[in-house]
């Protein structure tokens, strides 16, 4: 076979990858089998260009064929009596398949500790990317927060460095825990800091935006190197037939730190709340502080108590140097830049919304707990959502739920803008709230559903033979694109928009243009002179106006007929060659 191939330089060698684990077998069009059997192969080529996958309990090929003929001479006794012997075995299979799963004690506490360790991580993303824009939109203007946006983007470029972290340990400590208890360490201490500096960072964050935008990119940053490591450590704590748990205990993990930091922490911040149920407001300080010590204690019980099992050393390990290679590897395929491409650009359309919308209410008179009601009730139908989801994008066409819900997605982004537009004068009625909550669980479900079938196209597409550097990669690209256009739709809004301070004397009307009246600072500037801060323009009209626009003529004249192209191309268009 090998001679054969090195007599055809000219063709390229076609693709036979056997994965025993799942016992799949893939042909791929253009395979020429020099084995006996090679008309039969040949002829389940035709049938499909993509590939052929082989249940593990099912006879293909010949020998199939001849047990056939072998049970046409068997009398009809005998035949039952051969179909009763295989119910049996099938059903001793699965009580023996059913024992194996069985959740152990060590995997009960692998979990738990995932568990805890996803929620340190969520923690400081609650902050950043929730409560603390929020906070500072009372003292900052649009172009500032867009300033502090850029916090997000270490979680999203964290595949930058994840193969140093893959690599580079200390091997007394442990390949994982060498990373998690210093970046543990780290992140506790700058909380601390953050909570020590509270008041002078928060009660003028305008003249230490740079500062705070250092502080909480740090934070990001090393909760994203944390994550790198627990990802890792994921997958020798748990048993490997319990390993699909791994991803429960993230989702758990880290949605309750974010939703802690972020919904919890702004109900329990807000006067207002505190006030209604008698309990006392919890400042961010302190929030902090205790947030801290949890870090603190999680840290000192793994430094001490929690050893790390040795990793399996069968599969040979990738280097740096080889997983960089293969990341430029997989970039350079053509199929994989107009993904890119696509991703890139895909959420721009609702971007105004994502980013904005939310801030706009709040400054219209939406109150702070009243959003963080909204968001924790909005929770549990995105989970029962994702799981609808998965099940619309299991098939051979994962990418029809992606790109169906674009079009609900733009309509919501309409429609909040209209809602920001003709926002009712507080206290806000019972059913424009009901309608609020309506319209935001509906609005997430169309996130969901994207989130769900963009992930299920992924799996299908990355070769499994470098799996979680081909996902990572297509899932890095994927929040990049909602990362990188929140700093320029946030700049935009105060670009576009026309403020000024009118002052009125006496009988005269004097009308003074100030430079900057769109912060809370600037209007405050604009009372202390006797002032009112009027708004001509309200850039947030133009910039979601322009996201739309863009978001609709993309969706028509590039993502569909792009995503109908790639979701037809058979799998082993997305392999890289190997060397």
């Amino acid at each position: 076979m090998s001679a054969l191939r090195n007599n055809s330089p000219s063709e390229d060698p076609p693709n036979l990858r056997h994965r025993s684990s799942n016992v799949n077998v893939e042909v791929y069009a253009g395979q020429t089998d020099m084995s006996p059997l090679a008309p039969l192969h040949q002829k389940a080529v035709s049938s499909s260009l993509d590939s052929i996958r082989i249940s593990p309990r099912v006879p293909t090929g010949l020998s199939s064929e001849i047990e056939e003929v072998e049970l046409s001479l068997l009398s009809e006794a005998e035949r039952t009596s051969a179909g009763r012997d295989l119910q049996d075995g099938d059903t001793q299979f699965l009580a023996d398949s059913t024992k194996k799963t069985a959740m152990s004690s060590r995997d009960r506490k692998a979990m738990t500790l995932l568990i805890i360790l996803y929620l340190i991580q969520g923690v400081p993303l609650g902050l950043a990317l929730g409560s603390i824009p929020f906070i500072l939109r009372e003292h900052l203007s649009y172009s500032q927060l867009g300033v502090f946006a850029l916090s997000n983007y270490p979680y999203s470029l964290k595949l930058l460095w994840s193969p140093i972290v893959d690599s580079t340990f200390l091997p007394s400590i442990g390949r994982r825990k060498s990373w998690i208890i210093p970046m543990q360490l780290i992140i506790g201490s700058l909380m601390l800091y953050i909570a020590a500096n509270v008041e002078r960072l928060m009660d003028n964050p305008a003249d230490n935006i740079y500062e705070l935008t250092f502080v909480f990119t740090s934070l990001v940053l090393f909760s994203a190197t944390q994550d790198i490591a627990v990802d890792g450590w994921a997958l020798t704590l748990l048993s490997h037939e319990n390993l699909s748990y791994a991803s429960t205990c993230q989702t758990i993990g880290l949605n309750t730190g974010f939703f802690a930091s972020f919904t919890v922490f702004l109900a329990l911040n807000s006067e207002a709340f505190a006030e209604k149920w008698g309990i006392p407001r919890l400042t961010l300080s302190t929030y902090l502080r205790f947030c801290s010590l949890l870090c603190f204690g999680v840290t000192f019980w793994l430094t001490f108590f929690e050893k790390e099992g040795k990793e399996s050393s069968d599969e040979p390990e990738m280097t740096v140097t080889s997983v960089y290679k293969t990341i430029w590897n997989i970039c350079k395929l053509k199929h994989v830049q107009a993904l890119i491409i696509m991703h890139f650009f895909a959420k721009i359309g609702f971007q105004a919304n994502d980013a904005v919308t939310s801030l706009k209410m709040i400054e219209k008179g939406l109150g702070r707990e009243d959003l963080a009601i909204v968001v924790l009730i909005d929770f549990p139908f995105q989970i029962l959502g994702g799981w609808f989801a998965a099940k619309w994008s299991s098939g051979d066409r994962p990418l029809r739920p992606w790109i169906w819900a674009f079009w609900p997605r733009l309509a919501f982004a309409f429609v909040s803008t209209l809602i920001v537009y003709w926002f009712p004068t507080p206290p806000l009625s019972y059913g424009f709230f009901v309608y609020l909550i309506i319209h935001t669980v509906l609005q997430g479900l169309a996130s969901t559903i994207q989130f769900v079938g963009i992930s299920a196209f992924h799996t299908r597409i990355s070769d499994p033979l470098i799996g979680g550097t081909y996902m990572t990669l297509l899932n890095t690209f994927t929040n990049l694109g909602g990362t990188w256009p929140k700093y320029f739709v946030l700049k935009g809004v105060d670009f576009f928009s026309v403020a000024y301070c009118e002052v009125k004397e006496a009988n005269s009307e004097l009308l003074v243009k100030a430079a900057e009246c769109v912060s809370d600072r600037g209007k405050e500037f604009c009372s202390e002179i006797d002032g009112e801060c009027i708004t001509e323009r309200d850039g947030y009209y133009y910039v979601s106006a322009i996201c739309m626009t863009f978001g609709m003529l993309f969706l028509g004249f590039y993502i569909i007929p792009t995503a109908r192209r790639l979701q037809a191309l058979p799998v082993y268009k997305w392999r890289i060659n190997p060397e």
